[in-house]
């Protein structure tokens, strides 16, 4: 259908998420000059943010523009296009070379892809045939191919295949996986490169369907049901994108790339709305895995750069993915024709209850106070291959912010080699799981009271007996200022309780310090991998658990613009390599963080949730408790008494 080319799309903020409208509009203008063949797909199409310069101060409202990335899946022609839909133009378009560039993410039609070629190529039929297999019952994986040493490879586009076996139409083919064989499969030529056979290995029998009655028993019938209701309603507004929750005020949006995204957090201290983040998102997750085996050594997945997380957004449901009052938000992306495709309540918001905010009884005094904290929640969740991972960012009445990844689905199964094997763990018999990792990158674009601000990286030191501490108690903090991009590359230390502060020297509080936000790693293992390995060179990001650079709207990403099959050494070591100055100045915070995964007998068939996150807290930002007028919640069963003598309702315990 032909696109309405006479008006741009009616958007009232510049940061308004992407609309059906623009991808309409991006895609007639691609038409118009002839970019678009039968064989184009639409890769990855995305809102192109203004730049901050033009989002605060007078000047004249940016124009609308959009990045889309093509790919020809009959040739070598991929582009890096960025439309303005307001002017209907092209404002710059960029040929790619996979040699030197990567290739773009991989397609959807793409995973069918992998097992369709396979299915006529003799080597992999006789491999089955070995094995005792029919072709019409193994499920190939689709895996993205990283760059190893097979120089045939360069400039091709790869995908590796790992098999399973599915015993039928509803069986989870994870319980089955096919070992000691791989296929190395050119995607565009159609052809398979490789066969990989090591010869028959045997298939673990036992299903992991993990809702059929031979697994589960009877179901419990001891759960009484927990409803959450607000019987006024929720205490927040949304209006359009625009997000205020008590004394937070933000704009969300979603990004086919990195999913969910917060724009312009600010908080309201007074009259005053002060600005803290700019941009917040997760730019980059790499699942590098363990085991050194010749079928499954190159195993690692970039699942930002490679496969798109926010493609695969699940449609939320009422009392399934959130309870109580919840409010949903669809997203727009594009297919991979260019169409608006909608994600159904890809995006869930709702408030809720988290337990002491703060209380104290004081005898003395003779009051007895307790306020109840509660916090906003932004989430969704997405499904890619085996594992599902819920994103969910959280807003605290102290003016904290939280983030917290919630991993769970299927981990991914190899054979099991036997008792003492090192790099992988059995969780069900002849069922083996690789050790793996699970490593995000947070791109933080701090705005705290404005755009000069300044990392310090606090440590705890112990002060040794002498003069000055004569019993050996003293214990302190040590400030180091990073103050270049060279310095700002940094490891968690939990035995010195190592944190980071973004300062602003030029906005000061009522102490005369300088106001700041603290950052509080988990400090949990950064990349594992050898220095020396392909990993190790395409996620370096993933090394050092912060960095900081120099704002630039250029750089967005952690492993780079491009990483399929990308040899590595873009993103941020590309950027620190600039060593820019870093103090009193406009400036991004890194964050890696993540889990590494010993996989355990419990993790099967399906696996529990694990978490990994990090917090945001303010010090000093505020010049007192911001939370000293939050009332005592009505309560039938307890209440306040406070010092004069007076009661009020509120609740006592956790």
């Amino acid at each position: 259908m032909a696109a309405d080319t006479t008006t741009a799309p009616s958007v009232t903020h510049p940061l308004e998420q992407l609309g059906s409208a623009d991808v309409t509009a991006a895609r007639a203008v691609l038409d118009d000059a002839g970019l678009i063949r039968d064989s184009t797909r639409f890769v990855y199409v995305g809102l192109e943010e203004p730049p901050k310069s033009q989002l605060y101060g007078d000047g004249p409202v940016p124009d609308r523009r959009v990045r889309v990335l093509l790919h020809d899946v009959t040739r070598p022609d991929a582009h890096d296009v960025v439309v303005s839909v307001t002017d209907r133009a092209i404002v710059s378009d960029r040929a790619l070379d996979a040699a030197t560039d990567g290739q773009l993410p991989v397609l959807d039609e793409e995973f069918a892809l992998v097992e369709e070629v396979l299915a006529t190529d003799e080597r992999w039929l006789a491999a089955l045939a070995a094995r005792g297999l029919d072709v019409a019952d193994v499920r190939v994986a689709p895996l993205s191919a990283g760059v190893f040493e097979y120089p045939e490879e360069e400039g091709r586009r790869i995908l590796r295949g790992l098999a399973f076996r599915q015993d039928s139409p509803e069986d989870h083919p994870w319980a089955h996986p096919i070992d000691g064989l791989v296929a190395y499969v050119d995607v565009m030529a159609r052809s398979v490169d490789q066969v990989i056979d090591m010869g028959p290995v045997p298939i673990p029998e036992e299903h992991g369907n993990f809702t059929d009655p031979s697994l589960t028993g009877p179901l419990r019938t001891t759960q009484r049901p927990i409803e959450i209701t607000q019987p006024e309603g929720p205490s927040f507004t949304l209006e359009g994108n625009l997000l205020a929750w008590e004394k937070w005020q933000l704009r969300i949006g979603f990004d086919a790339r990195e999913g969910l995204t917060l724009h312009q957090v600010g908080v309201l201290d007074g009259d005053r709305l002060r600005p803290v983040l700019h941009r917040a998102s997760i730019a980059e997750m790499v699942v590098p895995y363990a085991d050194p085996s010749p079928v499954r050594s190159w195993q690692n997945y970039f699942d930002t750069g490679e496969y798109l997380v926010g493609r695969f957004a699940n449609a939320l449901e009422l009392g399934c993915d959130c309870l109580g009052d919840i409010t949903y938000l669809d997203a727009v992306i594009a297919d991979e024709r260019g169409n608006p495709q909608v994600l159904r309540n890809a995006i869930c918001l709702h408030e809720e209850d988290f337990g002491i905010l703060w209380k104290h009884t004081d005898l003395w005094a003779g009051s007895a106070e307790t306020r109840r904290q509660r916090r906003m929640v932004i989430s969704f969740f997405t499904t890619i291959g085996n594992y599902d991972y819920g994103f969910y960012w959280y807003l605290y009445l102290d003016g904290t912010i939280g983030f917290e990844v919630k991993a769970t689905g299927v981990v991914f199964t190899s054979a099991y080699p036997g008792a003492g094997y090192p790099y992988a763990s059995q969780v069900a018999p002849g069922l083996g799981a690789p050790y793996h990792q699970h490593l995000f990158s947070a791109r933080l674009d701090v705005l705290l009271d404005g755009p000069t601000n300044t990392v310090e990286e606090l440590d705890f030191v112990r002060v040794p007996l002498g003069p000055d501490n004569p019993r050996g108690n003293a214990f302190t903090q040590r400030r180091t200022t990073l103050r270049r991009e060279s310095e700002a590359q940094r490891m968690a230390d939990a035995g010195t309780g190592r944190i980071w502060h973004v300062s602003n020297p030029h906005s000061r509080n009522r102490l005369g310090e300088p106001v700041a936000y603290a950052l509080y790693p988990e400090g949990q293992p950064a990349l594992l991998a050898d220095p020396g390995s392909s990993i190790h060179r395409r996620a370096t990001f993933a090394t050092k658990h912060l960095w900081v650079t120099a704002y630039d709207p250029a750089e967005r990403y952690s492993a780079g613009d491009f990483v399929n099959q990308h040899e590595g050494g873009a993103g941020l070591p590309q950027y620190a390599a600039a060593d820019r100055d870093l103090e009193g100045t406009d400036i991004v915070v890194w964050h890696t963080f993540g889990l590494t995964h010993v996989p355990r007998p419990e993790d099967w068939p399906v696996m529990p949730v694990d978490r990994t996150g990090f917090q945001l807290k303010p010090v000093g930002f505020f010049d007192r408790n911001p939370t000293l007028d939050v009332p005592p919640p009505a309560s039938a069963h307890c209440r306040s008494r406070s010092a004069g003598g007076s009661t009020e309702d509120g609740p006592c315990h956790e």
